[in-house]
């Protein structure tokens, strides 16, 4: 097993599996392989340390993944309150936890269109623990203001037992107070500043007087990041699998 410092994306797994801690089940999307090996290892440390399990969910997998029935079960089982946790980005994510999947621009007549909302606002208002998660960190990506909102990120004067619990990006981890409606700078990753994450950020957030460094994964949680996570990673996400190897080698 590799004993090399961890890797900018081995932090972010990591940083994922410490925001998830206490959940008993997690869903993620078919397109997000850092949450999705986040949420491995979450399940992999659970079980180490003969914690609870934890139940990981992705969609498009079949060995992670009991539904038969794709998004349509995912649905059901959050209006259940059987989804604990899940992960949303956006082509736009804004000061107030509001992301943008639709384009940008006014729209209908969006110069530039993305996928769709789908069911994002389904699950921002219904999972408990929402994780903003958008690894490119610019005022591109991070603006004042959304063009379009696909999911709020807080409601007024209508119940919601979902929401944003945090927006991790590859330079910076910020909590959100959703009493307040805004973020605040818990930790910045290694190479980072919060000088440079004030530049690249298109809202305004707070600052505490000292900004700590994200935490960096121990041996044992890279033992099985790299053993165990990487080879269940590689039936849904092989490619991924791939690049993290080669990620350690560099």
């Amino acid at each position: 097993m590799s004993t090399a410092a961890a890797t900018s994306r081995e932090i972010l797994i990591a940083t994922i599996a410490d925001l998830l801690d206490g959940v008993r089940t997690v869903a993620v999307g078919a397109s997000s392989p850092i949450p999705a090996a986040g949420a491995m290892l979450l399940r992999a440390r659970s079980e180490s340390s003969g914690r609870d399990p934890v139940r990981v969910i992705v969609l498009g997998s079949r060995e992670h993944n009991f539904f038969t029935n794709g998004a349509f079960e995912l649905f059901d089982a959050t209006a259940q309150g059987r989804i604990d946790a899940f992960f949303l980005g956006g082509g736009q994510i804004d000061g107030q936890a509001n992301i943008n999947l639709v384009g940008t621009g006014d729209y209908p007549a969006s110069p530039v269109r993305w996928p769709g909302s789908f069911g994002s606002a389904f699950m921002y208002y219904l999972v408990p623990r929402v994780i903003l998660f958008r690894e490119e960190h610019s005022p591109r990506v991070l603006v004042d203001k959304v063009d379009f909102v696909s999911a709020p990120g807080a409601s007024e004067r209508i119940y919601r037992s979902g929401g944003p619990h945090a927006l991790l990006t590859g330079l910076a981890l910020f909590g959100f107070d959703k009493q307040r409606k805004r973020f605040c700078l818990r930790s910045v990753h290694r190479g980072s500043s919060a000088k440079e994450i004030r530049a690249a950020t298109g809202f305004d957030y707070d600052v505490p007087e000292q900004v700590p460094f994200t935490p960096e994964p121990d041996a044992e949680t890279l033992a099985l990041l790299r053993g165990r996570v990487t080879d269940e990673l590689a039936e849904c996400y092989p490619q991924f699998a791939e690049t993290l190897v080669a990620d350690r080698a560099a």
